[in-house]
């Protein structure tokens, strides 16, 4: 059985991504959330790729069947599945300098295509360029008061670096401890 699926390493690896979920559903800032380290962390340590995708969407679906849908959805799951494949470019050579680069790229995507959806969606923004760069000005400053964090996009920064360290710390600590956690 050369290809066996449940090992202590998937298992782990599954495991960090559960408690990626479960942390969307406690009380946190705006976009200061796990959800690009879950699917960063999918795509550089699950080794089937369908996995990688699909175990991590799926634990935000779950969390978002709690949490509620918006109409914004679509983008979100979207820029989830490009940070999956960054974690696929990840994977050839994790280091820290790599998961902070990783883990900003992500953000800034997310940002990128969730305003974007807005834009499109929205009739406050004119159909142009303009209404774009007014669209993503707006995203910048959304929620600025100091009350959420500090602002939508800085949570999303700060929250992907915080959990993208938290995912990949313990990961690296735990195969240094077990080394069955070790890729065969």
């Amino acid at each position: 059985m050369k290809d066996k699926l449940l090992t202590p390493r998937f298992i782990a690896i599954i495991t960090i991504i559960l408690f990626g979920a479960f942390m969307r559903l406690i009380p946190h800032w705006p976009n200061f959330t796990p959800i690009a380290a879950m699917a960063l962390f999918g795509g550089t340590y699950l080794s089937r790729k369908y996995l990688a995708f699909l175990l991590p969407i799926a634990a935000m679906f779950v969390s978002d069947l709690l949490l509620g849908f918006h109409s914004y959805m679509l983008a979100v799951y979207i820029a989830f599945a490009i940070t999956v494949m960054i974690g696929f470019v990840l994977r050839r050579k994790v280091n820290v300098g790599n998961v902070i680069g990783a883990s900003l790229a992500s953000s800034v995507i997310f940002f990128l295509i969730t305003n974007f959806a807005a834009w499109l969606a929205s009739p406050i923004y004119p159909a142009n360029a303009v209404g774009l760069m007014e669209a993503y000005i707006a995203g910048l400053a959304f929620f600025n008061d100091g009350s959420y964090g500090i602002s939508f996009f800085l949570n999303t920064v700060l929250g992907g670096l915080f959990y993208n360290g938290l995912f990949f710390g313990v990961f690296y600590l735990a195969r240094q401890r077990f080394p069955v956690l070790a890729k065969a």
